[in-house]
């Protein structure tokens, strides 16, 4: 029964995929692609602290045959697994199952899950049991409002943040200041299964959901101009506070997509890239964004065409308009003679 509930899903999103075309273009899960070394699936073999594990795991992480618990219903907990080899491809996709329920009732629940892509795996800190500061890309499902006057979007939310070391995740404000983009997911105690689909190629970062149990990817970021290296690390982290959880990753799938790269791009040391994003409005500029979600891309050529012919006409524009009053005033003066 598992199997064929399985092999429904995939025929759904295949079809999907062909009405979505290029636009959404999320991988349907071809297994020949599948990177196993980087995935962590049921019955979890790999995962230990023996010098063959391909998984690590640190905290209040519970591995069982059916899930991976990050952290408990309990307060004041934080657990983490995180992949032992470093991944050195240059467009993927990761595939997360996930599971976030408990007793607490609305708005009495927290904190979430983080997925990790980055150069450090293993250090416990403040930001959903992981370090601050850290080089690369997260994911947070967020699950609890910290920020009382942010009151234009639902929790949970999902939002993603590229950092080079030098930004500090702000729980305060639920990362409004370092987000790149995020949407609204209900994700809390379904009956169904959770999933979180992450794809990173030719710069675009997408990031789609699929929580309704309508075997669909529903998008919810899109963002261009992005910079990641190789050789990073992925990983998945937890915490409770005062408020709990249970926080369990089912599945992640790492998959490898097969594009085509420029001579120069070959020819490029990915492993020196600094994370980076390139936006026409800068992350903080987020904070007054009403829907919590906006597209940025660097300035393509028809985008600086676009600009130069404003500003053209503008010249234009304000050439005409001071001719017509230098002639006015000179027919003024004449009269005065």
């Amino acid at each position: 029964m598992g199997n064929c509930g399985a092999f429904v899903r995939t025929a759904a999103v295949f079809l999907w995929l062909e009405v979505c075309l290029v636009g959404c273009d999320i991988t349907d899960g071809n297994t020949e692609h599948l990177k196993r070394e980087h995935s962590l699936m049921k019955p979890y073999q790999g995962v230990g602290s023996s010098p063959s594990s391909q998984w690590d795991f640190w905290g209040s992480t519970l591995v069982t045959s059916s899930y991976v618990r990050l952290t408990p219903d309990e307060r004041s907990k934080q657990g983490s697994i995180w992949n032992t080899v470093p991944c050195h491809l240059k467009d993927w996709e990761m595939h997360v199952q996930f599971k976030v329920h408990g007793s607490g009732k609305k708005n009495l629940h927290g904190d979430g899950i983080a997925i990790w892509y980055t150069k450090d795996r293993l250090h416990p800190g403040p930001v959903f049991g992981n370090q601050d500061q850290f080089l690369g890309l997260a994911l947070f499902l967020d699950t609890f409002r910290n920020d009382l006057h942010g009151m234009d979007r639902s929790f949970p939310y999902i939002s993603a943040m590229v950092n080079n070391g030098s930004v500090s995740y702000d729980h305060g404000k639920d990362g409004r200041s370092s987000e790149l983009g995020g949407c609204s997911a209900e994700i809390r105690n379904r009956e169904h299964d959770t999933y979180l689909a992450i794809r990173y190629s030719k710069g675009r970062l997408t990031v789609m959901v699929d929580v309704d149990d309508k075997n669909e990817w529903k998008e919810c970021i899109d963002i261009g101009g992005v910079r990641l290296p190789t050789g990073y690390f992925f990983g998945a982290s937890a915490a409770t506070g005062d408020l709990s959880d249970n926080h369990d990753i089912i599945s992640m799938k790492l998959y490898q997509l097969m594009v085509e790269h420029t001579p120069e791009e070959e020819n490029l040391d990915w492993t020196k890239i600094e994370p980076s994003v390139s936006l026409l409005k800068s992350p903080k500029d987020n904070i007054d964004d009403p829907t919590g979600n906006f597209r940025g891309t660097p300035l393509t050529g028809w985008k600086v065409f676009l600009l130069l012919l404003c500003a053209l006409l503008g010249i234009v524009v304000c050439a005409v308009v001071g001719a017509v009053v230098f002639q006015k005033r000179q027919e003024r003066n004449k009269r005065f003679y």
